[in-house]
């Protein structure tokens, strides 16, 4: 037996078919009561709408493309779950697709979303290389980048400004009395968090005529396990210091774990500030101190300016820096 098809619908609901089409795509031109009679029919014929037949009406396939380092990962899932609150309401459908570290399968995947034929495509917190670029381009698809932006070409994104962010973690810590400050950084070559954290960092220390020593940052590349190597590196080699600005949630948690490992004490002895805000801050002991991510919102930010993009191709939206903001907790306390 055949499954039915939107005519039956049309049939069992005695409207045309024009309507039922209306209705299950949250158009107006209908009646409350005519849309019951739809929705009636469509249950119980058991109708289900062929995302492949409404693409070759209105072009579209209702789906979106978004490219993740780590999907895995709170920060991830965090920016996922605004992205798909807001695809969801609009009939979109999302395709999630783990790039792995530096982009390994990036490219891998975009040619993956192009044989889905995909509507659109969030790319997030990697660097948009040329062959990305190209790729996307040859799609002719529309772009939004979240937590991370291009220099070379103009796509509208939705970030934190990161170099703002990290300062005023830093000049926090300087506030509280503390003028010896290590840094747990992401990657130098990072353009997209790593250098404009660590830039943040550098400007507060200079604007507080405080010396900034190379031997004081160490890389832990914003993973767990390589921050409890950069923090014991830093209890090992650098200057002696009363406080640690760590580039993530992930990064400040590695460290405070291995250096309560070796003894210290959070914050009696060392004050430890993170960045992000991911749910887990709230949750180790003590609390992170951290600054906040709006990272549910800037997926919702990006989701709705890609629907804007992908309904009406001729449509301008918009790049957004969102604002951060610093939530006291329990990991940095004032220096006598």
């Amino acid at each position: 037996m055949n499954p039915p098809t939107i005519k039956d619908v049309a049939k069992a609901a005695n409207v045309s078919v024009a309507t039922v089409s209306r209705v299950l795509h949250n158009l107006d031109g209908y009646s409350d009561k005519t849309k019951q009679i739809v929705m009636q029919a469509v249950e119980a014929l058991g109708y289900q709408p062929n995302a492949i037949a409404r693409g070759l009406v209105n072009k579209r396939t209702q789906t979106i493309g978004v490219l993740f380092p780590d999907v895995s990962s709170s920060f991830s899932s965090d920016i996922l779950h605004g992205i798909e609150e807001i695809a969801q309401e609009r009939g979109f459908s999302v395709i999630v697709c783990n790039t792995a570290e530096e982009g390994k399968r990036t490219l891998k995947y975009l040619q993956v979303l192009r044989e889905k034929q995909v509507d659109g495509i969030v790319f997030t917190s990697e660097v948009l290389k040329d062959e990305y670029y190209q790729a996307i381009k040859d799609m002719r698809v529309p772009v939004i980048l979240v937590n991370t932006m291009s220099q070379k070409h103009m796509i509208p994104y939705v970030k934190v400004d990161d170099r703002q962010a990290a300062y005023h973690a830093t000049d926090y810590l300087i506030q509280k009395g503390h003028r010896e400050i290590a840094m747990i950084s992401g990657s130098f070559k990072d353009q997209n968090a790593g250098y404009p954290r660590l830039e943040g960092y550098r400007q507060a220390l200079a604007d507080n005529g405080i010396e900034y020593l190379e031997s004081r940052v160490a890389i832990g590349d914003f993973q767990l396990e390589s921050s409890r190597k950069a923090m014991q590196k830093l209890l090992a080699e650098a200057p002696p210091f009363t406080a640690v600005f760590a580039a993530s949630d992930e990064m400040a948690i590695g460290a405070m774990n291995y250096a309560m490992e070796q003894g210290l004490k959070i914050p009696e002895d060392l004050s430890i500030i993170g960045y992000d805000d991911l749910k887990f801050a709230r949750m180790v002991h003590p609390p992170l101190t951290t600054i906040h991510q709006p990272l549910t919102l800037m997926g919702r930010m990006a989701s709705e300016k890609l629907i804007a993009l992908i309904e009406d191709k001729g449509s301008q939206v918009s790049s957004s820096i969102v604002s951060h903001h610093l939530v006291e907790r329990q990991t940095v306390r004032s220096k006598p």
